[in-house]
């Protein structure tokens, strides 16, 4: 399945020991899932990832967080996006994000902001939003 895993998710598998988000990225890791990545989402995963003040209990040392986005990287499906879809999303920022998922006909956003991704002007029915704690129940058997 061709997703889109936004930050927050990433970054909660960072951050928590164990729970959905992680087991997204597990499942990334492993080839069950197949990510996309584009130049707007890789800079906002490096942006947060530079915010030193929100690693600060987390598990992982610095390297080792690079060294988990290089072996998520290595398993994300690059996706060049020509083209503004503007879903008009609340968050601007968030609008990329869609875009992606519509350039490489991803399934699935994975997102912990669902709230984020509703209301949209433009609908792109084929795509769900989804919560990580959702598609771990759609993958486990």
């Amino acid at each position: 399945m061709l997703i889109v895993v936004d930050t927050n998710v990433f970054i909660s598998a960072i951050l928590g020991p164990r729970g959905p988000s992680r087991l997204v990225v597990r499942a990334c890791l492993v080839g069950r899932l197949q990510p996309l990545m584009g130049a707007s989402l890789l800079a906002e995963y490096e942006s947060v990832l530079a915010r030193v003040s929100l690693f600060e209990r987390a598990p992982l040392e610095p390297e080792e967080r690079e060294a988990l986005l290089n072996a998520f990287l290595s398993t994300c499906r690059w996706v060049r996006i020509y083209y503004l879809w503007r879903p008009n999303l609340r968050d601007e920022a968030d609008n990329h994000v869609i875009e992606l998922a519509v350039a490489g006909g991803a399934a699935a956003v994975v997102t912990q902001n669902l709230r984020d991704f509703a209301g949209t002007q433009l609908r792109f029915p084929s795509i769900r939003i989804l919560h990580p704690q959702d598609l771990v129940k759609e993958l486990t058997p």
